[in-house]
């Protein structure tokens, strides 16, 4: 049970490290604005990935804690999120809500688009526009994993 508390200490750094990398994408979009440089979105691409490559790790963590399988399929980026929505009874309750994955699941498509057509090609409205909701998909994972680390610390307690 001590790996319970173990992870949920684990997330909460993890959640402060994404604050920071959310602060760092709105200051990096800020320069670019008041600079007039489009070259400072390639940086804030490159940090909008790193975002939710993080909350993936957060969820192989988990996954891998509760003895969940890792989908191993080509879309498995996909069907991890999905597994972190679901309740999974006898073993967790959903990680995050629906809403949450919805949210996450416009930063995972983002990020294969930077992954594979590279920043060359991306659209500086895109990348405005999931600044745009960066801080309310950030909030919105720190309520729910909030609330799943509570369920943790719970059960290594009893």
């Amino acid at each position: 049970m001590t790996e319970y508390l173990a992870l949920s200490a684990i997330l909460r750094q993890k959640l402060k490290d994404l604050w920071r990398l959310v602060q760092r994408i709105e200051t990096l979009l800020q320069k670019s604005d008041l600079s007039k440089d489009d070259d400072y979105i390639d940086g804030v691409a490159l940090h909008l990935q790193s975002f939710y490559t993080t909350v993936e790790q957060m969820f192989e963590a988990i996954a891998s804690a509760f003895g969940e399988r890792i989908p191993g399929v080509a879309n498995w980026h996909q069907n991890l999120l999905l597994q972190m929505s679901l309740n999974m009874p006898d073993v967790r309750p959903a990680v995050i809500r629906q809403e949450t994955r919805q949210q996450l699941d416009e930063y995972r498509g983002f990020r294969h688009v930077v992954r594979n057509v590279y920043t060359l090609n991306l659209r500086p409205s895109r990348v405005r526009e999931l600044v745009g909701t960066l801080r309310s998909c950030y909030e919105a994972i720190a309520v729910d994993l909030e609330q799943f680390c509570n369920f943790m610390e719970a059960i290594a307690k009893s």
